[in-house]
C-alpha cells in the first residue's frame, strides 16, 4: 500500500492556519521524522512460512507522545496463499477483522454453536476477546489478506494468543494442565488424551533440552497450514454470507459497500460505517471506512472533531499532507519535570507544521482529532480506515462546495480573520466546484495549459 512527487502546497492549508491559528507560523519544509507515518517495515513478522505470514504493527505511543491514548490499539495483518488455513485459536483482545482482497470461510465458535461466514473484500466483523476462530482462503488463485484492529483486554497493547490444536512441535493450551485434571476433565486415560489432542509424550521427553527452539519452530510450521479442496467444501456447508444491504447486524459480518457511498463524485468515493449504524461498532466506539481516490485526485482539505483515525494504504500510491504542531514527533510517554523546559515548549506548540509523506501500498499513517489532513492519489488509491472515539465525531472540510466550515464564517469576521477582503474569501471558495474529493491540478492551471498548447501549435502550425 514509486510515487510522484507533490510540488505544490495547498492555499487551503494555509488558509487554515490564518484562519483558526492566528499569528502563528506555518512550515511546508519536508522533515524525514515524521510521527504520523508509519512504513509497511515497522510490522513485526510473528509467524511466517511458506503458507503465509501474521504481522503486527509497531506500538502507536512509542512514536509520539500526541498518540497516548492508542497505546491499547494494534495493528494485525494476516495473509495467506490459496487453499489454507489459520489454525482454531484465542486471543485476549476484541477485533474489527476486515477483508482487504481475497475470499475466506470465518468460522466463530460459541459454547454451544458455531457460525461460520463466507467473506470476501469489504466484509467487515467484530470477533470478541476470547472468541476462537479459524480462517480458511477458500480462493483457487488469489492470496487472503486481513486487517484486524486489535484492542487487549488485559494489558494495555499487549497480545496474547492460545492455540487449541497440539502436536511434537505446538504446544496446546490444555497441554500445562496437570495429568491427573485432565484425566478427570475429559474421563479418560492421560495416555489417549494425549494420543488425541496433545504432543506425543516420548517425542516431548526426547527433545526437551531444545523445546525452546522446537516451539517457535513449530509456531512458524503450523499456524498457517495447506487445507484440501474436499476439506473447504465441507466447511462451506451453511456458510452465510455478510448481508450488502444491512450494516446493523449484532454478530454478522458488514459490507463497507452495504450502503451507498457518504461522498462521491468522478474523483473517488467514501464509505463509512458508523457506532450509529452498527451494533458491533458501537460498543468499541469505532467506525470503519474505505476511502477511493483516483489517480490524479485528492481528498480535499479536512479534520476530524474527535475521532483519531488509523489508515491503512490498502492499494496504490499518493502523497498527503498534515498540519501539526511543530513539536509533535517527541517520541515516547516521558513526563516532563523541568517547568521551565515546559514552558518553552508551549512556546514551540503556537506554531503548526506541515508533516509530508509518500504513500505506498502497506503504510500506516495516523490522523489525530483536530488535525487537517489532505491525501493525493498518484496512481488510483484505496485506504481502509479505523476511527478511534467515532461517536458524535464530526468532520469538517476546509475546501469545497459543501461541508466547507470556512463558508459558515460570518462576513464581518473574515475581514478580520483573513488579508483578503470578505468578497475575495467567498470568491476565492467559490472556485472549487467539486466537493469532498476534487482533481488534483488546479482547473485554471489546467486552462493556462491548454492555452499554451493551443498557442504552441498555432505557431507550429505556421510553419
Amino acid at each position: 500500500m514509486a510515487a510522484t512527487t507533490m510540488k505544490a502546497s495547498f492555499p487551503f492549508l494555509m488558509l487554515l492556519g490564518i484562519a483558526f491559528l492566528a499569528s502563528v507560523c506555518v512550515s511546508s519544509r519536508s522533515d524525514q521524522d515524521n510521527p504520523f507515518i508509519f512504513e509497511s517495515k515497522r510490522f513485526q513478522t510473528l509467524f511466517e512460512n511458506e503458507n503465509g505470514h501474521i504481522r503486527l504493527l509497531s506500538k502507536f505511543d512509542q512514536r509520539s507522545k500526541i498518540f497516548e491514548n492508542l497505546q491499547n490499539y494494534r495493528l494485525l495483518e494476516y495473509k495467506s496463499k490459496p487453499h489454507t488455513i489459520f489454525l482454531p485459536q484465542q486471543t485476549d483482545a476484541d477485533f474489527i477483522l476486515v477483508v482487504l482482497s481475497g475470499k475466506a470461510i470465518l468460522t466463530v465458535l460459541k459454547p454451544n454453536d458455531r457460525s461460520s461466514f463466507n467473506l470476501e473484500r469489504g466484509d467487515t466483523i467484530k470477533l470478541p476477546a476470547g472468541t476462537i476462530g479459524y480462517l480458511v482462503n477458500r480462493d483457487d488463485k488469489e492470496d487472503l489478506r486481513v486487517l484486524d484492529l486489535a484492542i487487549p483486554v488485559n494489558r494495555p497493547g499487549q497480545l496474547q494468543s492460545f492455540l487449541v490444536s497440539g502436536n511434537q512441535n505446538q504446544q496446546s493450551i490444555l497441554s500445562e494442565f496437570s495429568k491427573n485434571i485432565l484425566e478427570a476433565s475429559f474421563n479418560t486415560d492421560y495416555e489417549e488424551i494425549e494420543k488425541v489432542l496433545l504432543e506425543e509424550h516420548e517425542k516431548k521427553t526426547h527433545h526437551r533440552r531444545g523445546l525452546k527452539d522446537r516451539r517457535q519452530q513449530g509456531q512458524e510450521e503450523n499456524v498457517i497450514v495447506k487445507i484440501s479442496r474436499k476439506q473447504i467444501e465441507e466447511l462451506s456447508k451453511n456458510a452465510k454470507s455478510s448481508s450488502k444491504k444491512s450494516a446493523s447486524s449484532e454478530s454478522e459480518p458488514f459490507n463497507l459497500r452495504s450502503r451507498d457511498p457518504i461522498y462521491s463524485n468522478k474523483f473517488g468515493k467514501f464509505f463509512e460505517i458508523t457506532p450509529e449504524e452498527n451494533p458491533q461498532l458501537q460498543d468499541l466506539n469505532i467506525f470503519v471506512n474505505s476511502v477511493e481516490i483516483n489517480q490524479g485526485s485528492l481528498l480535499l482539505p479536512h479534520y476530524n472533531s474527535r475521532a483519531i483515525v488509523i489508515v491503512t494504504v490498502n492499494e496504490g500510491n499518493g502523497d498527503f499532507e498534515l498540519v501539526g504542531q511543530r513539536n509533535e514527533n517527541q517520541q515516547g510517554l516521558k513526563e516532563e519535570d523541568d517547568e521551565e523546559k515546559e514552558q518553552g515548549e508551549e512556546e514551540i506548540r503556537k506554531q503548526v507544521k506541515n508533516y509530508k509523506a509518500k504513500l505506498s501500498t502497506g503504510d500506516v499513517f495516523v490522523i489525530p482529532a483536530g488535525h487537517p489532513v489532505v491525501v493525493k492519489a498518484s496512481s488510483n488509491l484505496n485506504l481502509l480506515g479505523f476511527g478511534i472515539n467515532a461517536e458524535n465525531n464530526q468532520r469538517n472540510f476546509l475546501a469545497g462546495e459543501e461541508d466547507n466550515v470556512i463558508r459558515q464564517i460570518h462576513n464581518p469576521v473574515k475581514e478580520l480573520a483573513f488579508p483578503g477582503s470578505a468578497q475575495e474569501v467567498d470568491r476565492l471558495l467559490e472556485n472549487q466546484e467539486q466537493s469532498h474529493f476534487a482533481n488534483a491540478q488546479p482547473q485554471e492551471r489546467e486552462r493556462r495549459s491548454l492555452d499554451i498548447k493551443d498557442h504552441l501549435y498555432s505557431i507550429l502550425g505556421s510553419f
